[in-house]
């Protein structure tokens, strides 16, 4: 494999952000490519884990953090949270210069400590978020069927998927890690388990400095993967946590952990959508638990795709995990958000794609098979049925988005069906 550089769906979005603002912050998951991101559109970089010059970087940090600034524009600055100083010194520079486009900061952690940062930074710092690679991005979304064009109410779609379930598989175990891309398999598919093993080793601990068990962090990821799209609540992942009724593992020690995993950008849950209905219905506010890629919940159960391949209700949910990681990419490409909707009734919508502007589309995902296909269809058609279009407008589009479909098409409904293996922004 060459080292060329594979483009990413933010590269657009970074180089608009340093169009309009003096610094930006990338940040995300470790692995996901960040500082190649950044690098690539950086004149000038510092690696402050560089070994042999990491410690000279922290005490420049610590008592003349300017110097770090210097270098052609924009400057990146890789992990800069082990030095949360430069984040002032960050803010004072753009000032100082009154220009755009100066700094690139990037980082796969919050800092531990942030008594040292004084300002937001609100006006001159602006970020970005970088998630494991999508699969048009990866090369495995052939890319036919845009989400843009679909908000723009485009009357036809069209394209093709040769994914059968085994590529599926092999797709939600591997994840989105760049590393990955044009490996072997053996080698694809060794990441997300090593990627795993250093949050639960090391990286859940290194985030705010609290010392956390290697053991529990596993039981707790495992716990998380078995909840992947649900609306599991926190008293659920507790007792699936403990080891048994004599465990006293508190739920206050459950959140930290938690919280770690949030703040190194493993764990990331969708919140609830609450549109106007037509009828009074009880919407469930809950958010539903996701990883920022599928292959971690499959390397925290130690699954690999012919584990997904014999339990298809299990493949269906982690499926559903790879598809949102995409879809959240797609969304902020064109300046939304992704939701999930689930009322009383059991009526739900696995991804609703909300922008600024307030239009949306209805997305149902679902493995495949007719059957599937058109209970999605069914749904979307009921939720759009109850939607007050008096205070709301009309959904853009309603999707059944698919692992395993030949073709993308739009039925006579309006229920368009696009394979995950033609979307993309």
């Amino acid at each position: 494999m060459s080292d060329k550089y594979l483009d990413r769906t933010c590269d657009k979005l970074l180089r608009e952000k340093l169009e309009s603002k003096g610094a930006v912050l990338v940040k995300g998951a470790k692995w996901c490519g960040k500082t190649t991101t950044a690098a690539h559109m950086a004149k000038s970089v510092i690696y402050m884990e560089d070994p042999s010059k990491k410690k000279q970087y922290l005490q420049l940090a610590d008592t003349d953090p300017v110097r770090l600034l210097d270098g052609e524009v924009p400057h990146l600055i890789d992990e800069w949270q082990l030095a949360p100083k430069l984040w002032d010194a960050v803010r004072f520079e753009v000032d100082r210069r009154d220009d755009f486009g100066q700094f690139i900061l990037t980082g796969s952690a919050v800092p531990a400590d942030q008594s040292e940062i004084s300002h937001t930074g609100t006006g001159r710092i602006t970020s970005l978020v970088m998630r494991p690679m999508t699969l048009y991005e990866s090369g495995d979304s052939e890319g036919s069927v845009s989400l843009r064009a679909l908000f723009s109410k485009e009357r036809t779609i069209s394209g093709t998927s040769d994914h059968n379930l085994e590529d599926i598989a092999y797709l939600t175990c591997r994840g989105g890690w760049p590393k990955s891309i044009g490996k072997s398999r053996r080698v694809a598919l060794a990441q997300a388990p090593d990627y795993y093993d250093a949050v639960v080793e090391s990286d859940i601990s290194r985030v705010d400095d609290v010392a956390r068990n290697p053991e529990r962090a596993k039981r707790i990821m495992r716990a998380y993967a078995r909840s992947v799209a649900s609306e599991a609540t926190i008293a659920s992942i507790l007792r699936d946590v403990r080891m048994d009724e004599t465990d006293t593992f508190s739920e206050t020690s459950l959140r930290s952990y938690l919280s770690a995993l949030r703040k190194i950008f493993v764990i990331e849950d969708t919140p609830a959508w609450n549109p106007n209905l037509r009828s009074k219905t009880a919407i469930r506010s809950s958010d539903t638990r996701y990883f920022v890629d599928s292959s971690i919940a499959t390397a925290a159960l130690g699954l690999g795709p012919n584990d997904l391949i014999n339990d298809l209700s299990t493949a269906g949910l982690f499926f559903e995990n790879l598809c949102v990681r995409d879809l959240r990419v797609y969304a902020e490409a064109i300046g939304g958000s992704v939701y999930h909707y689930r009322d009383k009734n059991g009526l739900e919508c696995d991804a609703v794609i909300h922008l600024k502007n307030g239009r949306y589309g209805l997305i149902e995902i679902k493995l495949g098979g007719d059957r599937l296909i058109e209970e999605g269809a069914k749904n979307l058609l009921k939720l759009r049925d109850r939607i007050d279009y008096e205070k709301m407008s009309e959904p853009s589009f309603m999707m059944v988005l698919c692992g395993v479909a030949p073709f993308a098409y739009k039925r006579s409904d309006d229920v368009c069906i696009v394979p995950i293996g033609c979307l993309r922004d």
